[in-house]
């Protein structure tokens, strides 16, 4: 057993491609939550807001975005979509990164798509395929066997 409590070993690290498709699996889950996150708050009776006009409800959004994000990370080390491909997060020490360096992953990882995808496309250039999110929160993604 490994640190992220299955039998499969992590080592090799993940490329650009398998990157993406990863973050397309979980952008289908991520839209879900969001919506659920949205008819809860509909329920709750908070009115008609709008994303990205409305900076508590856009705040809520985000939250939940991150919520989900930094949970699989912190508690098994993968996401719905990592666990598809064969992927799994671990720090510089080989263990599951905590909710600080989650949160630092997180917010990183918005401003390496935000600057034209810059932050990814470092991972091609980059001797351990490491993106600028993979720098800055001293973790990586490795692919399982």
């Amino acid at each position: 057993m490994n640190s992220h409590g299955s039998k499969e070993k992590c080592g090799t690290p993940c490329g650009l491609i398998r990157r993406l498709l990863i973050m397309l699996y979980d952008g289908v889950i991520i839209v879900a939550l969001l919506m659920l996150a949205t008819a809860f708050a509909m329920l709750a009776g908070t009115g008609n807001y709008t994303a990205m006009q409305d900076p508590f409800y856009t705040a809520y959004l985000i939250l939940v975005w991150f919520a989900y994000l930094a949970w699989c990370w912190h508690k098994g080390g993968m996401t719905l979509g990592m666990r598809a491909w064969h992927v799994c997060i671990t720090d510089e020490t080989g263990r599951r990164p905590g909710w600080g360096w989650c949160a630092i992953r997180f917010l990183t990882s918005i401003l390496s798509a935000a600057l034209a995808g810059l932050g990814f496309f470092w991972s091609l250039i980059d001797s351990e395929k490491r993106t600028w999110h993979d720098k800055a929160s001293r973790s990586r993604l490795l692919r399982c066997q």
